[in-house]
């Protein structure tokens, strides 16, 4: 794809995000408020002196007094200026500020996971591919069933049981000791690795095992292309077809798949957060979410929205650069 024409396809995209962001904006402020509850009855309920004059107040004070087409256009209008408005919460903090406290340890254990299943999930795809129907396809096979049938959350209660209560490895909870300001800057290292081997390992599980099946089946589909029969017709050794020719044919799809994945890299996950008590995105959204703190959960919900398209986007273009015979039109 030459250059220019790459250019003119991701504005075309980007300008094609707008109508689509917009609508996903749309459904996703009427879903929150159709949910039942609201902040004013989380403030008030348990306190006997609420008036309901105080309750009328503090609706006009979140604009939750105005028709829900207006509130969405206040909320939209400060979008524009790169405004995610302020919380609910009584401490009434910017949302911007609030997603920014929690968004680097998010990002650094959904990096340290997506590296892993990387590393992990690509090699044993290839070789429960090239091994079909071997002792190792069939345990790696029966491994990752497994995979896809544990809940998540149960699977950390295990792992916090053995090696956080019974063997006393691994910290279950948090992310640093509460004496991690006096150890030296080797300790604190080793503290914050402690504390990021459980919630990196369960992020990465269910991943891994999904992927190493998607490369083992890509593998499976390329090594039948006739350029492969080719390619060992011409002498070339089985490990040069494998690697050079099938693998980096098999691996095309998988951009799509990581191009996806970028959304988690900010969104985090609300289970393993919330069960390891990490303060991360999805601990904040799932507190957010329980104390109706709208402008919150919309914030969160917009930058995943906006991840997903360009991560759609990403995806396109780099399937389209890694593949000479793709024209995006």
């Amino acid at each position: 794809m030459g250059g220019r024409h790459l250019l003119a396809y991701v504005i075309k995209r980007l300008l094609f995000m707008i109508p689509v962001l917009i609508g996903i904006t749309i459904i996703c402020f009427i879903v929150i408020r159709l949910a039942p509850g609201s902040p004013t009855d989380l403030e008030t309920q348990m306190n006997p002196r609420a008036s309901a004059e105080l309750k009328e107040r503090l609706r006009s004070l979140y604009d939750l007094d105005k028709p829900l087409h207006q509130q969405y256009l206040l909320w939209a209008g400060k979008l524009i200026t790169f405004d995610l408005g302020k919380s609910f919460s009584p401490d009434r903090r910017p949302v911007a500020d609030k997603i920014k406290e929690r968004i680097p340890i998010t990002i650094t254990i959904n990096v340290l996971s997506m590296i892993l299943i990387i590393m992990v999930a690509i090699p044993i795809g290839v070789l429960s591919a090239v091994y079909q129907d071997s002792f190792f396809d069939k345990i790696t096979g029966v491994i990752v069933f497994i995979g896809f049938a544990i809940p998540t959350f149960w699977l950390a209660l295990l792992l916090m049981i053995l090696f956080g209560v019974n063997l006393g490895w691994l910290p279950i909870s948090g992310i640093r000791s509460l004496n991690y300001e006096y150890m030296s800057t080797w300790g604190t290292m080793i503290d914050l690795v402690k504390h990021l081997i459980l919630p990196v390992l369960l992020s990465a599980f269910g991943g891994l095992a999904g992927l190493s099946r998607y490369v083992r089946a890509n593998m499976l589909e390329v090594v039948r292309q006739d350029f492969i029969t080719t390619a060992r017709a011409k002498g070339l050794t089985e490990k040069m077809v494998i690697y050079r020719h099938a693998l980096r044919n098999a691996l095309l799809p998988v951009i799509t798949i990581l191009g996806l994945s970028v959304p988690g890299l900010i969104g985090g996950s609300v289970i393993f957060e919330t069960i390891f008590a990490i303060p991360g995105m999805g601990q904040l959204f799932y507190m957010s979410v329980m104390a109706r703190d709208y402008p919150v959960v919309m914030g969160i919900l917009f930058l995943g929205a906006l991840l997903t398209l360009i991560g759609n986007l990403l995806a396109d273009v780099s399937y389209a650069m890694a593949d000479p015979r793709i024209r995006l039109s």
